[in-house]
């Protein structure tokens, strides 16, 4: 794509009042008036989650995944508005803390449909998920297992192993999941322990395309099952994990989760018996696609021979998941006319603040608005409060 000339910026930016209009074309998914509207009601950045896109995933995931119970994971977003949503859909949630966890039963939702799958626990926190009557929890190492029998006596223990993380974008078997071929005697041992070892999990990475990854791990369970029963040790959960992908651009290619679906359901069928009850945990899946972030232009410059847009949002707030995710937006704006190739970067003063080197968009001006979609995810949720005084966008529920 073609920088904007040197000479046309500099003009332009000294002469603001020749600004031209820009053009309003109406998008087809009415993202654009929606947008429009709120810019004329709210001060920019700020963060627009659609009810009717998190209904419509929850039904994609029921629909293609009908044997798969999902568990909300909150931590990729725990808005109140979010987790309501859920319970009255009839979802369950993954926790990571008792924080989380007394965050969702405050909400509405039942001890029996929160599973408290963090591997590594505080003393105090599985002490909390007793007196919160949160039975179900992961782990995958033995000091865990004395931890939990001590504090928890009874509680239902899954085993998350580690397994493949081929080609997803984040690895999560980096730092999580006992070797499958220990699985068994550690069944065994918390048997021993008076726990109740109820099942396995397993996650193969966040945004994983290569459905071969939830193959394998499926074959791998139904392995550790048959030992398992064969000992007398009969399990009845398996928790398939999350990291089903989403788009980030239009028209992205390598994104099809009903396909991956069909795969991962026939396997299911093939491998066990039906009584096995299957549980998920998306959180991307659910809460991405409903995101929509709406920023505007603050400065401009011309740098390296592009144009410089620097916005009042930033790797330090909304954009956190460029940083914690390995994420990438596709950065659109409501203007139209000839792209460029653009830099855009955060409203701090640190370098590092830097959102993208190679946007294509047209030339913009101070106050343009420039918006992110399906960023609901990894985004809001880890950002920081108020580094350098500029604080995360604001959340409207629409």
């Amino acid at each position: 794509m073609p920088t904007a000339p040197t000479a046309l910026l500099i003009s332009e930016k000294l002469l603001p009042s020749n600004k031209p209009a820009a053009r309003r074309v109406t998008d087809t998914n009415g993202i654009e008036p929606l947008i429009r509207t709120m810019l004329k009601k709210h001060k920019t950045p700020f963060m627009i989650i659609r009810k009717d896109q998190l209904v419509r995933q929850y039904r994609r995931f029921r629909k293609a995944l009908p044997s798969v119970t999902p568990f909300y994971a909150i931590k990729a977003n725990p808005h109140p508005k979010i987790i309501r949503t859920f319970i009255n859909l009839g979802s369950g949630f993954d926790v990571a803390s008792a924080a989380e966890m007394k965050a969702v039963l405050a909400l509405g939702a039942k001890p029996e449909k929160i599973i408290f799958a963090n591997t590594i626990k505080s003393e105090e926190d599985i002490i909390s998920a007793r007196k919160c009557r949160v039975k179900m929890m992961t782990f995958d190492n033995e000091p865990e297992l004395y931890k939990i029998a001590e504090h928890y006596p009874g509680a239902h223990v899954i085993l998350r192993i580690k397994v493949d993380n081929h080609r997803s974008v984040v690895n999560l078997s980096l730092k999580f999941g006992a070797d499958p071929d220990v699985a068994f005697p550690m069944i065994r041992k918390a048997k021993a322990l008076k726990l109740n070892p109820v099942g396995i999990s397993f996650h193969v990475g966040s945004q994983s395309k290569n459905v071969e990854n939830y193959l394998q791990a499926l074959e791998i369970t139904s392995n550790i099952f048959n030992q398992a029963e064969e000992a007398d040790i009969p399990l009845k959960i398996v928790d398939i994990g999350g990291g089903f992908p989403i788009p980030h651009f239009d028209g992205e290619i390598g994104v099809n989760f009903e396909r991956m679906a069909a795969q991962i359901q026939k396997q299911i069928k093939l491998l066990f018996d039906r009584k096995v009850t299957f549980i998920a945990e998306p959180g991307r899946f659910f809460a991405g696609p409903a995101g929509i972030l709406v920023t505007q232009v603050v400065g401009r410059a011309f740098r390296n021979n592009q144009n410089y847009y620097y916005l009042n949002d930033g790797v330090y707030q909304d954009f956190s998941g460029i940083v914690f995710d390995h994420c990438k937006y596709e950065f659109k704006t409501l203007r139209r006319g000839q792209k460029f190739l653009s830099a855009l970067a955060g409203p701090t003063c640190d370098s590092f603040d830097t959102l993208c080197m190679d946007a294509e968009i047209p030339e913009l001006y101070v106050n343009d608005a420039v918006y992110v979609k399906n960023i609901g995810a990894y985004s809001c949720a880890s950002a920081v409060q108020n580094f350098n005084g500029f604080p995360p966008a604001k959340i409207i529920f629409a």
